[in-house]
């Protein structure tokens, strides 16, 4: 039975590798259709602001699978990234990245006999890259970060029962819940709840800076990272390069109903069209794709291949022994093709049995709305207002204090998130966008008229650019301290 995908060919170099890739795939019979859209830059340049036609949403949107090249966003248009696009229309919220040395790849790692062996789970949808951003105040830019507990748990499950099905022992969460005790601190919350579901994994956590830092030491110490958006892309980059870059990281994003196999490299426009771009990437992400319809056993011939014809030395010219002369990109999925059936001397790929692969119902008629009821009792108990000011803070705190009222009281003066009243040193600098905080005596609830009055009074002496109110659910504070509060 044909399965039938959805392929986009990229710009720059991405002709070139899809099609180098493609013909492996029918070397090696795979019962694949290919259905080819249009997206990419070309694709913008036509007026399409999205990068795609209607027409490859909708046939995307039909099969389910999309299998992609590199993309450029063209620049200073305004326009956001296709790649970033497509990831969150169709909700495909863990990008999955499995880094492993290879052989015939030489690296630090590969030359100490280490062998690197990770797979990076990334949160795909939320985080900073929602790329809602603000501008304040002439000199403060804002942007606004979102991580959701059910955004958290869909990640981390996925990358608790990937690890399972692939055999490994440990899951770790990389995080910066020391510094951003809300955010990603609900996201290591999710993660130890969903943990202690799978008590046959070892499970653990560390800061992300830490992990960088033993990433590039010991990468062998970590098996299954997961991590939220912006940490996961930093990351995930650097695992890259500890197996020869991003032209062997294979990359899988995955969702419910929709997902896609892409290369994550760039389109590389200034070696585009001369047949010397390595297909690596794009083909381990295309045996992604392939294991994730079920065709295991096709997967891991093609990899063997590749292993295969790695271990002998062929190579294009980015990577390799110099004094093995390099081959263009038609000759090395050439010598793929004639090393198909061929297992290579070093870590070779077992035989796993195919499974059937069931397509997702894709007739869907409204959005999927992810949020539960709280059980908990919510509260206001105050508000932050942003204002714009060049003043000192204590002449905003003496007009900000005439606006308290019997329940309201002004408890703190912030710039950039540091406190600078009631307290605070004159060695801090300022820039000209406060906060002010107020907050109700004893934690008394606040109705949304209260602050509404709240605002017409204090827009009467400020500019203000924008308010966060201070919820509370049961007795948890849901906002954040200022620094040296």
């Amino acid at each position: 039975m044909m399965t039938k995908i959805t392929v986009a060919k990229g710009d720059g170099i991405g002709p070139e590798i899809m099609e180098a890739v493609i013909r492996v795939f029918k070397a090696a019979n795979l019962p694949l259709e290919y259905q080819f859209v249009d997206m990419g830059k070309w694709v913008f340049d036509k007026g399409f602001s999205n990068g795609m036609t209607p027409e490859a949403k909708a046939t995307i949107e039909s099969l389910g699978i999309l299998f992609k090249g590199p993309m450029e966003t063209p620049k200073g248009k305004g326009v956001k990234s296709v790649n970033v696009t497509a990831r969150k229309t169709w909700n495909t919220y863990a990008n999955d990245r499995h880094f492993q040395t290879l052989s015939g790849v030489q690296t630090v790692f590969s030359k100490a006999g280490i062998n690197v062996n990770i797979t990076i789970v990334r949160e795909n949808i939320e985080d900073t890259y929602g790329g809602v951003e603000h501008m304040i105040t002439e000199d403060v830019a804002i942007a606004r970060r979102y991580i959701t507990r059910q955004g958290s748990e869909q990640v981390i499950r996925y990358a608790f029962e990937m690890a399972k099905k692939k055999g490994a022992k440990r899951v770790t969460c990389g995080h910066k819940a020391n510094i951003m005790k809300l955010t990603d601190g609900m996201f290591l919350e999710v993660f130890k709840q969903v943990a202690a579901e799978y008590p046959e994994l070892q499970s653990d956590d560390i800061i992300v800076d830490d992990l960088c830092m033993k990433l590039v030491s010991r990468p062998d110490l970590f098996d299954v990272i997961v991590l939220t958006n912006l940490q996961g892309d930093i990351v995930s980059d650097l695992c890259a390069g500890l197996v020869g870059g991003l032209g062997f990281a294979p990359s899988s994003n995955i969702g419910d109903k929709i997902s896609i196999f892409e290369a994550v490299h760039g389109t590389a426009p200034d070696i585009a069209g001369k047949n010397i771009a390595n297909p690596t990437s794009l083909l381990l992400s295309g045996l992604s794709m392939l294991r994730h319809l079920g065709m295991m056993e096709k997967a891991i011939e093609i990899e063997n291949a590749l292993l295969y014809t790695l271990e002998s030395g062929v190579h294009t010219g980015d990577f390799g022994d110099k004094s093995i002369p390099s081959v263009n990109t038609t000759d090395f999925a050439n010598a793929i093709i004639s090393n198909l059936g061929k297992q290579p001397k070093n870590n070779a790929r077992p035989t796993i049995a195919d499974f059937e692969f069931h397509p997702q119902d894709l007739h869907q008629k409204e959005n999927v709305m992810l949020a539960k009821t709280s059980s908990s009792k919510h509260s206001i108990v105050g508000v932050d207002f942003f204002i714009e000011s060049t003043e000192q803070p204590a002449v905003i705190a003496h007009i900000a204090k005439k606006h308290e009222s019997d329940i309201l009281k002004l408890v703190t003066i912030t710039n950039r998130g540091t406190q600078v009243w009631p307290t605070g040193s004159v060695f801090t600098n300022l820039v000209n966008q406060y906060g002010c905080r107020f907050e109700t005596i004893d934690n008394a609830p606040l109705a949304q008229e209260d602050i509404a009055q709240l605002y017409l009074a204090m827009s009467k002496d400020f500019t203000i650019s924008s308010l966060e109110v201070l919820n509370m659910w049961g007795d948890k504070k849901a906002y954040s301290l200022a620094q040296g509060q």
